[in-house]
């Protein structure tokens, strides 16, 4: 693998026709390893002197947000240097000058700013439903599995078996079994084919970690924020939502408030933050266990304008549908408002309906118009979806939670928009993971105080 990817970046400096095999905009570990897995089986089976290449659908400065890509690639000895970034190549040029064929993978649908690029189209594999009127005219292929990496693995396994070399082996068998949750049955990820498939790998190749091994390892790396800058932390799990000019980022961040308001310069980081991204209000919401393996969500608002600020937390505070039972934290800021949310079922989902009411709420006392919400980074009618199932589903239980991959945003066809199975297999994220461990959590301490009863 290491090899064919020195000569893929080698490739991009000749001017000749390009097969780009091109994952989707999250570019979460399934998406970047089915990318290079495929990539390097066609550029292996295929006689003519066609060249192949795998590309990341982000930029190169966003992997870092990414810390169990990150851990994957150091762990399996392949350097970031030799992969190829969407912001190294430029697709639209070469797809100008008739030298692009582009294979899809983990993804069906182009976003708007690529929609020239469907006609260059030649393949798609995905594990997701096909939406047809979006689906571009090649050859098709799709089957509902956890993991879109176990496609790519029968394939291999099926076409050339003796192309596979360990260290793609490794990459295919750990993104399959993180994507299945460690094949657990009770959470309903895995299918047969993706168990049948880890199996095989772990046939041919004996000396694989052991599961139990790599999905804490990888799960661990998903978590780890110790490497970010704040504002690389604010941008990992962002969402925005505005209101008459008026923006609010909500982001989620994995480690205590308490530990994140020490940060060293903060404040500053805050405000640049703001003012980098047109933002009014910044609201955190961290999520971490305590030593009791119990989980923990804390809040923090972070707003220089006065007016602004104190309405919405007065909203939240006096929230009872659902109530966030907020307790005030010490903060030594005047602009910063922090506390500790003892309700810890009410995710950043739910909070979302709680912020639009507030930015109501502040209109309405300056007496003017509201207007239409909007959500920044996924389109209008998508966010209208969102918005409305945020409102209405205030109760546990999370398909997929607000956590679609943020940054880029989740190709629209993996949104799940009414019941999950009818978009396919979910993916798992941090806040879906999180938010499990909590009802599980609370259901067993509600169970041992009857037991006791």
């Amino acid at each position: 693998m290491e090899d064919y990817l020195q000569g893929c970046r080698a490739a991009l400096q000749e001017s000749r026709p390009l097969h780009v095999v091109l994952g989707n905009e999250a570019c979460d570990l399934d998406s970047m390893v089915s990318a290079l897995a495929l990539a390097f089986y066609l550029a292996k089976t295929t006689e003519a002197e066609e060249v192949f290449v795998p590309v990341l659908n982000i930029n190169r400065s966003e992997l870092p947000l990414r810390g169990d890509n990150v851990f994957f690639l150091q762990k399996i000895n392949i350097p970031e240097s030799l992969l190829i970034f969407r912001d190294e190549i430029d697709l639209h040029a070469l797809h100008q000058a008739g030298q692009l064929t582009l294979i899809l993978v983990d993804h069906h649908v182009l976003p708007k700013g690529d929609a020239a690029l469907e006609e260059a189209v030649a393949e798609v594999l995905d594990h997701r439903p096909v939406e047809h009127q979006h689906c571009p005219p090649c050859h098709v292929s799709v089957e509902l599995v956890g993991s879109c990496a176990t496609l790519v693995t029968e394939r291999i396994l099926q076409g050339a078996p003796e192309i596979l070399d360990r260290q793609t082996a490794a990459l295919l068998h750990g993104t399959i079994i993180l994507d299945c949750v460690n094949m657990d049955l009770k959470v309903g990820k895995a299918t047969p084919k993706d168990s049948k498939y880890v199996e095989k790998l772990e046939s041919l190749f004996p000396d694989l970690p052991k599961r139990n091994d790599i999905f804490d390892s990888l799960q661990k790396a998903k978590f780890d924020v110790s490497g970010l800058s704040t504002e690389q932390m604010l941008r990992k799990d962002q969402k925005t939502i505005s209101r008459q000019g008026t923006k609010v980022a909500i982001s989620a961040i994995y480690m205590d408030l308490e530990a994140f308001l020490q940060r060293s310069g903060l404040i500053a980081d805050l405000h640049a933050f703001c003012q980098a991204h047109n933002c009014d209000v910044l609201v955190t919401m961290t999520i971490f266990f305590n030593t009791h393996n119990e989980p923990v969500r804390q809040l923090a608002i972070f707003c220089p304008h006065a007016t602004l600020r104190m309405k919405i937390c007065g909203v939240l505070e006096r929230s009872h549908s659902p109530s966030l039972k907020l307790t005030p934290a010490p903060s030594t800021h005047p602009h910063l408002q922090a506390y500790l949310q003892g309700n810890t079922q009410v995710s950043r989902k739910k909070l979302l309906p709680l912020l639009q009411e507030a930015l109501s709420a502040y209109f309405d006392s300056m007496k003017i118009p509201s207007g239409q919400p909007e959500t920044e980074g996924v389109c209008r009618e998508q966010a209208d979806k969102e918005l409305d199932r945020a409102g209405n589903s205030l109760v546990p239980g999370l398909s997929q939670d607000e956590e679609e991959p943020p940054l880029p945003p989740t190709p629209m066809n993996s949104l799940v928009d009414e019941c999950p199975l009818d978009q396919g297999l979910p993916k798992l994220s941090a806040e879906v993971i999180f938010e499990k461990c909590s009802q599980i959590s609370l259901s067993q301490s509600t169970a041992a105080s009857l037991s006791k009863k």
